[in-house]
């Protein structure tokens, strides 16, 4: 039977013909839906694997790249991977600051297992030799990744290099384990890895989106690239500020590698980076052989990523001259560092100049170079082996060629302070030796048993070096990163050097002088006194005030009768506790807590009468009160610098601030806080906000701000500051003669990216109570100047007349500089006004000026 179309249907088939074309070609252009790969098709083809042993994609239950991996996945796989494998010895090495663990597996074939021991401590002894036979010898390889939370692709390679190594059966495996370690370190930074992953799986849906405006490929504030409390971990190696490092460089000194890689990701736009980077930015303390074995190992990326078709780049751009970094710390000591940078996703795909980045591509291509740094370490063998060796041989003759024979440093007042540095030297396994007898340098008297002496002579000669540098030109002034961290500056301690002339009337001993003894805590005293030049005194502070006793802080110095009519003098800034005022029932026992716990001196008095000075009731006896502080942080602020004051109150002064997103100022109720901190950033946080803290400072807050937060602070008046502009700078830099190929050596002349500059401090102003000295060395890491010409009393601290101590600075920025102020405080109403010019916290370590926010929140009851 014939069958005919219905007026009806002649229209509806054409449609639906046009619907099914246009859902065709529709379909097409649909994101892709993202299904990762299985670890096969990242490793190499001709391997196969143990199937005993668990394929990521089998313990997941997706394939690689799919997701992001969170860390508890990749602790719980590897751990697998460990209970699996025979090649395979696993360890927890500490934990990060959110009690995540750290891992470090040691890889080698199943026979060599037993004997790690062993050959690690054969290992150590070679190298100390200096002249050691190294045939036969292994390779140890530090293979490193992601200590850039939101730089993921090298965690999750890692995550396929600890499978290719557990289960893989290969000749080239074999060959790579049978005589050499691999030390697998999966995740540097476990906490930013997990705030990255739920940022980047959370905003995944079936189908990716590639847009860069994408939430995805824009995280929210704080990223993930830093630790907990917002510091990138990657500039921590040196000053091991935090247990992540703490817990990688005992591992580092444990084993000595011959080489260790760091891999990161940079901007979605770059492709691929190995190094060696700019040749002549490398310290000049790192031995050219450093270099040139480099690039014989960028000889096997190159021709591993030419296989793999891929951009790449090497020899520009990143240097190795700061020692603090991944890549850097190794050549200091010995080993070989690198550095991987592949361009970032930033997610799970995104749209680059070079087209489509996905995900699975980044992590292919740090798989990729794991193992073209295996086949180039071992085909390159004899020669790294010898280097190391060498390295010692080499160092000796630069320690014999040295006209200084090593440093000596005076303890002062402040025993936390320097305890603290010298736990960090211990942790570097730098050696020193406390002094049995007084010697004087340079006019300073170093006071036996009161001061140490590091000498060079030692394996750390190169780092030691470097940690007491004062050198302030270089061959290419350009710097990726800091140009100094001077050690014993960094801690505000006295030190000079001693030369070979010197040394033979320097005397060491073992032990530093017995401490004083702690006189006891006087329960009937009238009234007690907490000595304030301890960097430990705010915490003990803090802990008092949080257990309601009352203080008072002296806002002169005075003497007393103490114990057997003996008279003691009291500084300014001197904590009494008067037994007068409505004390705690425990106060006794409270003091005695606080004294022991964290190690300052409290005496008691027996009256309140004085001997000279202000008596104990004076009206210059101000009241301290427990601090209520707010920080402003959120989209807009440098994540790094409020991480860095949130870890400087929680971890060094026992106190917890509130933290509030500046777009939420103008909501909050700011009479609950005695102290709002600003650091820097781009502020906006509205007319409401800006109001209400106007009303607030001038009813009696104290209002804080850092580097170009006193900006912020200028336009709205709340500071007046003639601040140097950016054309100022640029019109001190002659241009005449100058080529297209100059502006970005002209670029970096431009900045102070960081360098010790010296301060003159006013040591009666409040800010500065505490401190023994008038010159004060800061970290300036900015352009900011402020020619400040207000009294002296409201500019307690300005650079000196030649204030560039060490690093590099132009001459016409030091210059400018000089004689301009570092501290400026102004009143407002009732309140205070208070700018730091400088990162009074610089990435934790800076202990010389970070006591300063202490001040300004305990002591700035004389200036209200």
């Amino acid at each position: 039977m014939r069958k005919y179309l219905t007026p009806a249907s002649s229209v509806i088939l054409p449609a639906l013909l046009l619907a099914l074309v246009f859902f065709h070609v529709t379909a097409l252009a649909m994101p892709v839906i993202n299904t990762g790969k299985p670890a096969a098709d990242y490793l190499p083809p001709d391997t196969r694997y143990n199937p005993d042993i668990t394929s990521p994609e089998d313990y997941l239950g997706a394939n690689v790249g799919q997701w992001h991996v969170r860390h508890d996945q990749l602790v719980g796989y590897l751990r697998l991977l460990a209970a699996q494998s025979d090649r395979v010895t696993l360890e927890q090495t500490g934990t990060s600051h959110e009690n995540r663990p750290l891992l470090l597996l040691t890889i080698t074939a199943a026979a060599n297992q037993p004997e790690l021991a062993s050959l690690r401590e054969q290992h150590l002894a070679r190298l100390s030799a200096g002249k050691a036979d190294t045939t036969g010898a292994p390779l140890v390889l530090y293979m490193g990744y992601s200590i850039h939370g939101n730089e993921p692709s090298g965690a999750n390679a890692a995550l396929l290099i600890a499978y290719y190594l557990s289960a893989g059966q290969s000749k080239a495996i074999d060959t790579l384990l049978q005589d050499n370690i691999v030390l697998l370190d999966p995740a540097f930074n476990p906490d930013g890895l997990s705030r990255f992953a739920q940022w980047a799986n959370m905003h995944k849906g079936y189908h990716t989106v590639s847009d860069p405006r994408h939430r995805e490929h824009a995280e929210g504030w704080p990223s993930g690239r830093t630790n907990h409390y917002w510091f990138d971990l990657n500039r921590d190696w040196l000053l091991l500020t935090h247990p992540e490092s703490r817990a990688r460089i005992a591992q580092f000194h444990k084993w000595r590698p011959h080489i260790l890689t760091d891999f990161h990701e940079m901007g979605p736009n770059s492709t691929y980076f190995f190094q060696p980077g700019v040749p002549d930015r490398k310290n000049p303390n790192t031995p050219d052989g450093n270099v040139t074995l480099t690039e014989a190992l960028a000889s096997f990326h190159i021709d591993a990523l030419d296989k793999a078709g891929q951009l790449y780049f090497s020899q520009e751009s990143f240097d190795d001259f700061y020692y603090g970094k991944g890549s850097s710390y190794p050549d200091a000591l010995g080993s070989i560092g690198i550095l991987f940078e592949q361009a970032s996703s930033r997610g799970h795909v995104q749209e680059t100049i070079n087209g489509p980045l996905t995900f699975t591509q980044t992590i292919a291509n740090q798989v990729t170079t794991s193992l073209s740094t295996f086949a180039g370490a071992l085909a390159n063998k004899p020669a790294i082996l010898s280097y190391q060796r060498d390295f010692a041989r080499h160092t000796d003759a630069l320690i014999n060629d040295d006209d200084a024979y090593g440093f000596v440093i005076r303890r002062g007042a402040d025993h936390a302070r320097f305890a603290a540095m010298t736990e960090l030297l211990q942790q570097h396994q730098i050696q020193y030796a406390w002094t049995s007898a007084d010697i004087t340098v340079n006019r300073q008297r170093y006071p036996a048993h009161n001061s140490i002496f590091v000498p060079l002579d030692q394996p750390g000669y190169r780092l030691i070096k470097s940690l007491f540098s004062t050198r302030q030109s270089f061959p290419n002034n350009t710097f990726y990163d800091v140009s100094n961290w001077n050690l014993p500056l960094a801690f505000n301690l006295t030190y000079d050097t001693v030369d070979r002339d010197l040394r033979r009337k320097l005397k060491t001993g073992n032990s530093p002088a017995a401490p004083v003894e702690a006189t006891p805590i006087a329960s009937d005293a009238y009234a007690w006194v907490l000595d304030w030049h301890s960097y430990e005194a705010p915490a003990a502070l803090q802990y008092l005030l949080s257990h309601n006793v009352q203080a008072r802080s002296a806002q002169t110095g005075f003497t007393s009768a103490v114990g057997n009519k003996k008279n003691q003098s009291f500084a300014a800034g001197s904590v009494v506790i008067p037994a007068a005022l409505e004390q705690p029932d425990n106060l006794p026992a409270l003091l005695d807590e606080a004294a022991r716990r964290y190690a300052v001196s409290i005496t008691s008095l027996a009256s309140g009468h004085t001997l000279k000075g202000i008596d104990i009731g004076s009206r210059d006896m101000r009241p301290v009160t427990l601090p209520e502080v707010l920080i402003v942080g959120g989209k807009g602020t440098r994540e790094y610098e409020v991480g860095e004051v949130w870890h400087y109150l929680d971890t060094r002064v026992g106190l917890a601030p509130t933290i509030i997103e500046q777009q939420n100022l103008g909501a909050a109720d700011l009479s609950r806080y005695t102290h709002i901190i600003f650091t820097s950033g781009q502020y906006r946080p509205g007319d409401t906000a800006e109001q209400k803290l106007l009303r607030w400072v001038k009813q009696g807050g104290v209002l804080i701000g850092q580097r170009n937060a006193l900006k912020y602070f200028d336009k709205n008046r709340w500071l007046n500051l003639d601040i140097v502009s950016r054309q100022t700078i640029d019109d001190a830099f002659d241009t005449t003669g100058l080529t297209f190929a100059d502006q970005r050596a002209l670029y970096a002349k431009k900045l102070i990216a960081g360098a010790v500059y010296q301060t003159r401090i006013d040591t009666t102003h409040p800010l500065f109570f505490g401190y023994e000295e008038s010159l004060l060395p800061v970290f300036k890491t900015s352009n900011m100047i402020v020619r400040s010409n207000t009294s002296a009393f409201s500019t307690p601290s300005r650079y000196t007349a030649s204030p560039l101590m060490a690093g590099y600075s132009a001459p016409q920025l030091a210059t400018m500089v000089a004689g301009s102020a570092a501290t400026v405080v102004q009143p407002a109403g009732r309140g205070v006004v208070i700018g730091f010019v400088d990162d009074i916290h610089f990435r934790g370590y800076w202990y010389g000026t970070s006591k300063l926010l202490s001040n300004a929140l305990y002591q700035t009851g004389h200036l209200l």
